[in-house]
């Protein structure tokens, strides 16, 4: 049985958008054409246009993937363990190990913000990971584990933090830096625990 119509633009819209993020994240926005892209899937222009009005519109929906599937790495991380607190420190570390991912990083955190803009690209990461650090943290702080602290206030700070330190992985060449990374920030969410001597968990 042939594929329907609809079949069959579903299959070139996926074949596009993983076309242009292996370019994309292989040699940055700037440097990909849509002419390249096309050309390696043996497409028309014409049917690129039928998706996407331009390649700057496709990039953004390539940075929209890219930041849902680690938001996925994130909660799949944080689903696994047994409580809110231990919850909050396997999404937060996901986070950073799956930001490391050379290809992450130049799509979401280095040409995302450059191209997109700084108020879309945030819209994007708020409506990812930005959403699932929030509910993370109202969570702890609902169960007694973290003091009460305003939850947009330290969300945004902890985003910073984490988004921070993906751009410095990076740039650094030293594998090891990655666990260090990991290390500071469970030491950094650490401090914001009800000790039980404060009558914490």
């Amino acid at each position: 049985m042939s594929p329907s119509k609809a079949e069959q633009r579903l299959a070139t819209l996926a074949a596009i958008s993983a076309e242009a993020r292996r370019q994309f994240a292989r040699d940055g926005y700037a440097a990909v054409s849509l002419a390249g892209i096309v050309d390696a899937l043996g497409l028309t222009k014409g049917a690129f246009y039928h998706h996407f009005s331009s390649k700057a519109e496709l990039f953004q929906a390539v940075v929209g993937q890219v930041q849902r599937q680690v938001a996925a790495r994130v909660v799949a991380a944080a689903e696994e363990q047994p409580d809110s607190w231990t919850q909050l420190l396997a999404g937060c570390e996901a986070f950073l190990r799956a930001s490391a991912d050379p290809a992450v990083q130049r799509i979401m955190l280095v040409d995302g913000p450059a191209v997109l803009g700084w108020e879309a690209w945030r819209a994007l990461d708020d409506e990812s990971s930005g959403r699932h650090l929030r509910e993370a943290l109202q969570a702890v702080i609902d169960d007694g584990v973290m003091a009460p602290h305003p939850v947009e206030a330290l969300t945004h700070l902890l985003s910073g933090a984490m988004n921070e330190a993906a751009l410095w992985l990076a740039g650094s060449g030293d594998a090891r830096d990655l666990d260090d990374a990991v290390a500071t920030l469970l030491t950094m969410l650490e401090a914001l625990r009800v000790s039980v001597r404060d009558g914490g968990a």
